[in-house]
């Protein structure tokens, strides 16, 4: 079995000196977080994740949920640790007061995800979809709605979901045959079937609230007919209590590579009873809120679990004996911690790990910012970034939660293959994130098609990147840094303008560039992350000097051995599509 720690201590100095985001300080509700609660918030979260939710890792991989006689029971333990995560308010961690929520900001509540997918992937995402839901709602809903079911939520009590799938489409939402009828009083009748739904049924909850894509007879065709309903498990009585069961069942659920304590349904709903969310016809970009939100939390649930992937392979190898070292002196065996390659192992992911981290807290005040800041300039432009960044976000932290987990197995060895280490299942329960909540590939193409082709986005955060360069040119600590940063920002101009030559007539060699595409500005924004980084801790060495020497060590190995593979991506996406275009697959 796995241990977990959590790494407060770098999450602190995140937050105690990164934050930076001129705009999120001017944000007046937030100017009362300190760093003081923070750091009790967060270990207190420690103490919850570590030990009652790390545990659960492992049994709901061994006895995961089941399905029977028409009900989905969680697996052992599961109840009892959700009963305690929301009596101590978890859920309501990031909400809005006006709904009892606590109101931290996203700088915040983004630490307690990562914490979360780190103890236990399988048990987060029973609230996680939750917290989507209400987001969703918070923003689209009407008020009756959200006085109804925001409350519950918050409190846990009610569970959320997210019913976009069908047996004959994923991605293109624009063949759904989901149905709603509008009644005479004004809610609707679902008829349909979804597939893919993350906790869509289970055992912790007095009731699942559905939120479900669906077309309204006489819609126009494709994404431009979708609406957005809401549709509970159990109705919703006058005085807001559960009443009957509405038309939703379970027919079954997945039998999957990982995440076995989590069950994924598939959903009936046969004459459901449910209530339009937003307009009608603009359902997709009412689901865009909480999609677009679950992706960035998606990169984050990669990023927590190469977090225990890391912490595990670290202690193995000061553990673990094998061989002797090339600067062994006392020709005994060495641990395997002090051979290069071993190391090079741990570098890797320590490096890509601390930078993701702290591109993920950079990201989370932009994220703050578009959702609070009182100037809709300002909100406007935050958004932009935040719309940039979150399919990098997600694929790329969910990519290298793949590369780590892998390397894991490897610094293992044969343990790594056996069950008895756990190292192994934090593979199989990675493997769904580069997956669900639109595939990586998908990610790719929507960055390169949506985001920088048919917009000038890129080259705002390119500029973010080169003023944090400018305003530290007289610091010759950094220079080596700037240097390798600037060379890589113009890789970067240099790709995007080939991307914009070739899509005028050579569309295959842009749609082959594109995972290539975002590999590259993922590896530049987590150079620039380690700028930011590099920058404090060349000043507070007097402080703590060990802490902030291994920064600027890990730093430099990032620039010496990780960034180099921006080049590497860079050309292979402009030698083009010929090759693999003329292949044939017979």
């Amino acid at each position: 079995m796995t241990t977990y720690n959590a790494p407060v201590e770098e999450m602190m100095f995140l937050f105690d000196h990164l934050k930076d985001n001129k705009n999120y300080n001017e944000i007046e509700k937030f100017k009362e977080i300190n760093s003081e609660l923070v750091k009790d918030i967060l270990i207190q979260a420690a103490k919850l994740n570590q030990e009652v939710i790390h545990p659960l890792a492992k049994i709901g991989d061994e006895k995961p949920c089941i399905y029977e006689n028409g009900i989905v029971r969680s697996p052992p333990g599961y109840k009892e640790a959700y009963k305690k995560f929301i009596n101590e308010g978890w859920t309501s961690l990031s909400c809005d007061p006006k709904y009892g929520g606590q109101g931290m900001p996203k700088t915040v509540s983004t630490f307690f995800e990562e914490m979360l997918s780190s103890a236990s992937l399988s048990f987060k995402l029973y609230s996680e979809l939750s917290i989507g839901a209400y987001n969703c709602i918070l923003q689209h809903a009407d008020e009756k709605i959200k006085t109804t079911f925001l409350p519950k939520i918050v409190e846990g009590k009610w569970s959320g979901t997210m019913c976009l799938t069908e047996s004959q489409c994923g991605t293109d939402l624009g063949l759904i045959k989901t149905k709603a009828l509008k009644q005479k009083d004004g809610s609707f009748s679902l008829s349909g079937q979804k597939i893919f739904i993350t906790s869509g049924d289970h055992d912790l909850t007095e009731n699942i609230i559905h939120l479900v894509l669906a077309k309204i007879p006489g819609s126009p065709e494709g994404t431009k007919g979708i609406s957005l309903f809401l549709v509970p498990k159990f109705n919703v009585n006058d005085d807001g209590e559960v009443g009957t069961r509405n038309g939703v069942s379970t027919l079954s659920i997945e039998t999957k590579m990982g995440i076995k304590g989590s069950p994924t349904c598939v959903l009936n709903f046969d004459n459901a009873k449910g209530f339009l969310i937003g307009k009608e016809n603009k359902g997709l970009s009412s689901m865009f809120t909480m999609m677009n939100l679950e992706r960035i939390i998606v990169g984050i649930q990669g990023l927590g679990i190469a977090e225990t992937a890391f912490q595990n392979s670290v202690a193995y190898a000061k553990e673990r004996k094998q061989g002797k070292s090339n600067n062994n002196a006392d020709n005994k065996t060495d641990a395997i911690l002090k051979h290069a390659d071993i190391r090079r192992s741990l570098m890797n992911m320590k490096s890509i790990i601390e930078g993701q981290r702290s591109l993920a807290f950079w990201l989370s005040q932009q994220v703050d910012v578009s959702l609070n800041h009182p100037n809709k300039e300002i909100k406007k432009e935050a958004e932009e970034i935040v719309s940039l960044m979150t399919p990098v976000i997600k694929s790329f932290f969910s990519d290298s939660g793949m590369e780590i987990t892998n390397e894991a197995i490897q610094v293992f060895g044969g343990y790594g293959y056996t069950k008895d280490q756990g190292i192994e299942q934090l593979y199989r329960d990675n493997r769904i994130t580069p997956i669900y909540e639109g595939t990586n590939s998908v990610q790719a193409i929507d960055l390169v098609f949506r985001k920088v082709l048919n917009n000038k986005i890129l080259n705002k955060f390119i500029k973010i990147i080169n003023n944090e360069i400018d305003n530290n040119q007289s610091n010759n600590d950094l220079k080596n840094f700037s240097n390798i940063l600037k060379k890589n920002v113009k890789t970067l101009t240099d790709f995007s303008n080939w991307l914009e030559e070739k899509n005028k007539n050579k569309k295959d060699d842009v749609s082959s560039a594109c995972n290539d595409f975002l590999k590259v500005l993922g590896y530049i924004s987590l150079g620039f992350a380690w700028f930011k980084m590099t920058k404090v801790s060349l000043k507070k060495t007097n402080e703590n000097k060990n802490f902030y020497e291994e920064k600027i060590n890990t730093a430099k190995y990032y620039f010496e051995k990780i960034s180099p593979r921006i080049e590497s991506h860079y050309n292979s996406a402009i030698s083009g599509s010929e090759s693999l275009m003329k292949a044939k697959f017979n």
